[in-house]
């Protein structure tokens, strides 16, 4: 089996290698805002961001299994800026909400990327990827405006997180295979 060069990969392609490295970033971006919250005493907030952390993870093997399996070598990527200096709980939220807001854009474009090129079992695979982001930003969204709401009483965020936000147990039957174990 020959392995598609770098140089030789649609736009399409060469878009997954780069997302691999978005879902990389932004699952060290998530470790870093819980890493914050633990530091600062805020467990349920932490607990969040750091399973959040292991999803994006999980999303960048997920396009690495795909890669493998249509013969794209997966060149991984190097990971982005990560900010780790916050002046308060809100900005990181914020930052969260903004960061799921511009991993949708770049799950478009793979998208649209796909349907030009007439990669459709391509467009098929970034079905589910579109589905979870509307999740993801729905849930950075409301976790802002609780915040919002809460004016500043972390005791009230941090029950809403624990009674609204919990881990919930099971594996997502209809997310596409991870290379390796998935962790979350």
């Amino acid at each position: 089996m020959t392995r598609t060069s770098e140089r030789g990969l649609s736009k399409f392609h060469r878009l997954l290698l780069d997302q691999v490295g978005h879902e990389f970033t932004a699952s060290h971006q998530y470790f870093a805002l819980a890493a914050w919250f633990d530091e600062h005493d805020l467990p349920e907030l932490a607990r969040v961001f750091y399973r959040q952390s292991l999803e994006e993870r999980d999303h960048a093997t997920m396009i690495v299994r795909y890669l493998i399996d249509n013969d794209v070598a997966p060149a991984i990527p190097g990971i982005g800026e990560i900010q780790t200096d916050f002046t308060g709980h809100r900005d990181l939220v914020a930052l969260a909400l903004r960061q799921e807001r511009q991993v949708t854009e770049q799950f478009e474009l793979l998208a649209k990327t796909a349907r030009e090129e007439h990669d459709y079992t391509g467009e098929q695979f970034l079905d589910w990827f579109l589905q979870e982001q509307v999740e993801e930003v729905t849930t950075m969204s409301t976790l802002l405006a609780i915040v919002d709401r809460a004016d500043g009483n972390l005791f009230d965020i941090e029950t809403w997180v624990a009674r609204e936000m919990p881990d919930t147990p099971g594996d997502d039957t209809t997310a596409p295979e991870t290379a390796g174990p998935s962790v979350g």
